[in-house]
C-alpha cells in the first residue's frame, strides 16, 4: 500500500522503495564502516545479503537489528523485562507514549520486548532531525520504521509540520495499523524529572476528527515507562548542564549528539524493565464534556505523568541516590551498605569520565544523583496522590 504524497518527506519508506535504499546505504563508506565496528564477527557481503533479502522494514528488524539489539543487550546489561498486564489487546495498534532517556535504545529496546512478548510487530518511531546529521543515518533510520520530527524551523513552518505529522500518526495507527512510539517530551529529561509536554499531546490532536478526547482517543495511547539501572550517557548529560550554566547561549553540536548516540548505544545499562500502563481510551471518555479547553491538555498530560512515575521500577542505586541528595536514611530500607558502596564507586567513574577542562565536580556530583534519585521522588508522590 502506498502511503500518500503528503507524507514523503517524514514517513518512513514504502516496501517498494527499500530496494533502492538498500542499494543506496551498501554502497556507502561510513555505513559499511558502522556495520564493521556493530558486526565484527558478520562479512560485509553478509550483512549486505540479509539486508537484500529483506522485503519490508519489519523483516529488516527481526533478521538484521534485532540480533545486533540482543547481542547489545547480552553484553551490555544484565537482561530487561516488560510488563503489560493492564493492555487488554496487545496485538491491536496503540500510541507508546513514554519517558525519554536514550536516543536511540529507548524505542528499539521496546521493539525487541514487543517481538519477544507477541506483539506482532514493533513500533514506528518519532524521531527528531536534528539527530539525523548524516546522510545514511537518515535513510537508516526511515529503514527501520521512523518518522521524521521537524526542528529548527518558523513558527509557521512549526504548525503546519505538526499538522502533517498528527495526521501521519492517525494515518499510521488506523489506515497502516502500526503501533507508535513518541517521547513524552521534546528531547530527553536530562534531569529524569519525566513530564508531559502539553505541545506533544497538542500536535497529536491536530490531527482525526471530533473533540480533543475524541481524537487522542482515536491513537489508543499507553503511557509507558522505561526505567534504566545506569544510563551511561549521565555524565554526559551532567557535563552539559555546566556547559549550560557557564556558557551563554550553549547548544549541543552535531559532534555531542553523535557521542550521546554511541555513548548510549555501547555503554553499560544493568537492569532494564519497560512497564506499559492503562489505554487510555477509556479514562479520556470519561473527562468531564464541560472541562475548559485551556485545561484540557495539562489535565491530560499531568495523567500520563502519574502513570508513568508510578511504574518505575526502582534499582538501589536510585535509593541511594535520593538518600545522598538530601542527607537523610528514608530509603536507607531499599539498599544495602554493599548497594551503597557499588552506587558511589560508579558515581566516581562516571565523573572520572567528564571532558570539561574546569569540572566543578561538587556541581556534576550533584546533578548526577539528582538524575537517578528523581524517579524516586515522582514515584513517592505519585503513591502518595493515589
Amino acid at each position: 500500500m502506498r502511503t500518500p504524497e503528503e507524507f514523503d518527506e517524514i514517513r518512513p519508506y514504502d516496501p517498494e522503495e527499500l530496494p533502492g535504499v538498500f542499494e543506496e546505504l551498501i554502497a556507502d563508506k561510513e555505513f559499511q564502516q558502522i556495520v564493521g565496528k556493530v558486526l565484527p564477527d558478520m562479512p560485509y557481503e553478509e550483512a549486505c545479503r540479509i539486508l537484500r533479502s529483506c522485503k519490508t522494514s519489519y523483516e529488516v528488524q527481526k533478521t538484521l537489528f534485532y540480533p545486533l539489539l540482543i547481542n547489545l543487550r547480552n553484553k551490555l546489561s544484565d537482561g530487561f523485562t516488560l510488563g503489560y498486564e493492564t493492555l487488554k489487546d496487545k496485538t491491536s495498534p496503540h500510541t507508546y507514549i513514554t519517558n525519554h532517556r536514550d536516543i536511540v535504545i529507548d524505542s528499539a529496546f521496546l521493539s525487541i520486548a514487543m517481538i519477544e512478548n507477541g506483539f506482532g510487530n514493533t513500533v514506528e518511531i518519532a524521531i527528531g532531525d536534528n539527530l539525523l546529521i548524516r546522510p545514511w543515518i537518515k535513510k537508516l533510520v526511515r529503514v527501520n520504521k521512523s518518522f521524521i520530527v521537524q526542528r529548527g524551523i518558523s513558527m509557521r513552518e512549526i504548525l503546519r509540520s505538526s499538522a502533517r505529522m498528527s495526521r501521519y500518526m492517525h494515518y499510521a495507527i488506523n489506515t497502516k495499523h502500526e503501533n507508535i512510539w513518541i517521547a513524552q517530551r521534546e528531547g530527553r529529561a536530562k534531569d529524569s524529572d519525566d513530564r508531559t509536554q502539553d505541545a506533544i499531546l497538542k500536535m497529536m490532536a491536530m490531527g482525526g476528527e471530533g473533540s480533543v478526547t475524541d481524537r487522542l482517543k482515536d491513537l489508543h495511547i499507553v503511557p509507558t515507562t522505561l526505567s534504566y539501572e545506569y544510563d551511561p550517557c549521565d555524565y554526559l548529560k551532567a557535563q552539559e548542564f555546566q556547559q549550560k550554566r557557564d556558557i551563554e547561549g550553549f547548544k549541543k553540536s552535531p559532534a555531542d549528539d553523535l557521542l550521546n548516540m554511541q555513548t548510549g548505544i555501547f555503554g553499560y545499562k544493568g537492569r532494564i524493565h519497560f512497564q506499559m500502563g492503562d489505554c487510555l481510551d477509556e479514562w479520556l471518555g470519561s473527562l468531564p464534556a464541560d472541562l475548559p479547553k485551556t485545561e484540557v491538555f495539562t489535565v491530560i498530560a499531568n495523567h500520563i505523568d502519574k502513570e508513568i512515575h508510578r511504574r518505575y521500577r526502582l534499582y538501589p542505586g536510585n535509593y541511594v541516590a535520593a538518600d545522598k541528595l538530601t542527607g537523610q536514611k528514608d530509603y536507607a530500607a531499599f539498599y544495602t551498605s554493599e548497594d551503597e558502596i557499588r552506587f558511589e564507586k560508579y558515581l566516581e567513574g562516571q565523573l572520572a569520565k567528564v571532558t570539561l577542562p574546569n569540572p566543578d565536580n561538587d556541581f556534576l556530583r550533584e546533578r548526577l544523583l539528582t538524575m537517578y534519585a528523581n524517579p524516586v521522588f515522582n514515584k513517592s508522590r505519585a503513591d502518595n496522590e493515589g
